[in-house]
């Protein structure tokens, strides 16, 4: 753990001739002196830091979703590439006619399911209606003939017309019969035509339209999947096979990463990790490149700690952008600082200018017309080396430093 600040202020150390010392080389023997210090305003910032390699954010290792022979590879280890790029393919002969069938197949059962919907047209139903009507006609001539018949034989004269108005009463008694089984087939056909459509057959085709639809997709799922396209703009790192190679959708093709967002994990003590928070700002530096400072942001915080030398550790991720021509690369190590809290333009004194009375509140001691006075003071955060005051003391004023001798 260390501790890191950034204060741009001036602290003035005034020499007081026969009560004050400064001197960081004064005698050893004496035991105590006083160091004024000017209260002035500054920025403050609270942090903490921990170090490790620079890694990439964003990276993947990208294979085909169906085995097959790759056809075409259309980069190179090196190459920029953009979101949406065609990477490599595989010959896709065998997976387009599998798409054909698999569409003519769904077709035909939306067509069946139309059929088992509506069986019959409007057509269908004027013709059944009219059928209906024609055989309830049929029947009526038919029974005004038997009549005709019947009273033809009672008005018979004579036997040999009677035996022929007998005869017609036969045939026209069996022509009414047939009438009437003409109508009720008819109308039983009208019926079964306006009460379609019949349910097991509707049920039947639509679990039929659903296996057509799932084996669509299944086909056009494996045709997209014998295509790999970059998944956001990067570099090609890798390329792990040839044209012509027969693959597993196990076998890494294109290894691709993007080199303009990289990030850092450290390990964070134990006593540090209630303070840190996802989205804090942090500052880091590269040890390769010491003019450079980059600024990342807190991404993650392990929940789980490991423990080192039988210290306590948490890990940190921390994600920044990478300007183009940093000249940052994968591996590089780097610290962070990563900041807990930051105040600017504050009043601000050394931290051994705050005591405490005897309530235990904080206190400062003030020069104030070569007399010193005790002054309660509300104080704000600290970096371990000053101490922001909230209110209690104005800037230009003068506080008192005890200072042990070495």
């Amino acid at each position: 753990m260390k501790s890191w600040r950034v204060v741009t202020v001036l602290l003035l150390c005034l020499v007081l001739a026969g009560s004050v010392a400064c001197n960081p080389f004064a005698d050893d023997e004496q035991e105590a002196s006083q160091q004024l210090v000017e209260v002035v305003r500054g920025d403050l910032i609270v942090s903490i830091s921990g170090s490790g390699s620079i890694e990439v954010a964003n990276e993947v290792k990208l294979a085909f979703g169906v085995g097959g022979r790759i056809d075409k590879i259309y980069v190179e280890e090196g190459d920029n590439v953009t979101d949406g790029d065609a990477l490599a393919k595989l010959d896709t002969d065998a997976l387009e006619l599998a798409l054909a069938q698999a569409q003519a197949a769904l077709e035909q059962a939306e067509y069946n399911l139309e059929k088992a919907e509506e069986p019959y047209s409007r057509d269908d139903i004027k013709s059944a209606q009219a059928a209906v009507a024609s055989a309830e006609d049929y029947l009526d001539y038919a029974e005004w003939m038997l009549d005709q018949a019947e009273e033809a034989e009672e008005e018979a004269e004579n036997e040999e017309a009677e035996e022929l108005a007998e005869a017609q009463v036969q045939q026209w008694t069996l022509e009414v019969s047939r009438a009437w089984a003409s109508l009720l087939a008819a109308e039983a056909q009208l019926e079964a035509i306006l009460d379609a459509p019949d349910e097991g057959a509707v049920d039947a085709a639509e679990a039929q339209l659903e296996a057509a639809e799932q084996a669509l997709a299944q086909a056009q799922k494996q045709l997209d999947e014998a295509t790999i396209t970059a998944p956001f703009n990067g570099i090609v790192a890798s390329v792990g096979a040839d044209e012509g190679d027969t693959v597993l959708t196990t076998t890494t093709i294109i290894h691709l990463i993007d080199l303009t967002s990289m990030e850092l994990k450290v390990d964070v003590d134990e006593i540090d990790i209630p303070g840190v928070e996802v989205g804090q700002r942090v500052i880091i530096e590269v040890d390769a490149l010491p003019d450079v400072e980059f600024e990342g942001e807190v991404t993650f915080i392990s929940s789980l700690a490991e423990e080192e030398a039988g210290v306590v550790l948490y890990e940190v991720k921390i994600d920044f952008a990478v300007p183009e021509g940093s000249g940052l690369r994968v591996g590089m190590s780097a610290t962070a600082d990563i900041i807990l809290a930051q105040r600017s333009n504050v009043l601000l004194v050394p931290n051994r200018a705050v005591t405490q009375d005897s309530q235990g509140n904080p206190v400062v001691k003030v020069m104030v017309n070569e007399e010193i006075e005790e002054r309660p003071v509300v104080i704000g955060i600290s970096d371990g080396f000053d101490t922001e005051i909230v209110s209690g003391i104005s800037e230009g004023e003068v506080v008192v430093v005890e200072k042990r001798a070495k």
